[in-house]
């Protein structure tokens, strides 16, 4: 039931070595990333969650941002024992509300399995995609 969650921007709530090994361990795209890494981003992005009744993190997502322009959304994950739940939907829902009042051009993200999520809240395929490069970087 959704009314039983509480989304918040508040980074002090975020349940740090929960976030990481949900991270590191269940994420395709974070497997193996070092807690001393982890930390490094959570310090320096915007973070949000979403949290039980009884307190425990559920869900948790950062932004890469200047603050004006862009945004870079990542690092979205929804502990597997409350999908289905509406959780992400909240938790996506809002990171958007937080982000408008900034004004940002584009809010961009990666995705290889939740095209669906996304697209609810106005993301769609680049026009494009031959417009964006990536350069891959050695950690």
């Amino acid at each position: 039931m959704r009314s039983s969650f509480t989304f918040s921007n508040d980074p002090s709530l975020i349940d740090r070595p929960r976030v990481h090994a949900w991270l590191s361990k269940q994420a395709y795209w974070a497997e193996g990333r070092a807690r001393e890494t982890q930390e490094a981003a959570i310090d320096a992005s915007r973070n949000y969650g979403v949290w039980n009744a009884d307190g425990e993190q559920v869900a948790y997502a950062r932004v890469v941002t200047d603050a004006v322009t862009f945004a870079w959304l990542c690092d979205v994950f929804v502990d597997r024992g409350v999908r289905g739940d509406g959780v992400g939907k909240m938790l996506i829902a809002g990171v958007i509300a937080d982000l408008e009042p900034l004004g940002l051009k584009r809010i961009m993200l990666a995705t290889a399995d939740a095209h669906g999520l996304y697209a609810r809240y106005g993301f769609a395929p680049s026009e494009d995609p031959n417009l964006f490069m990536i350069k891959q970087m050695t950690a």
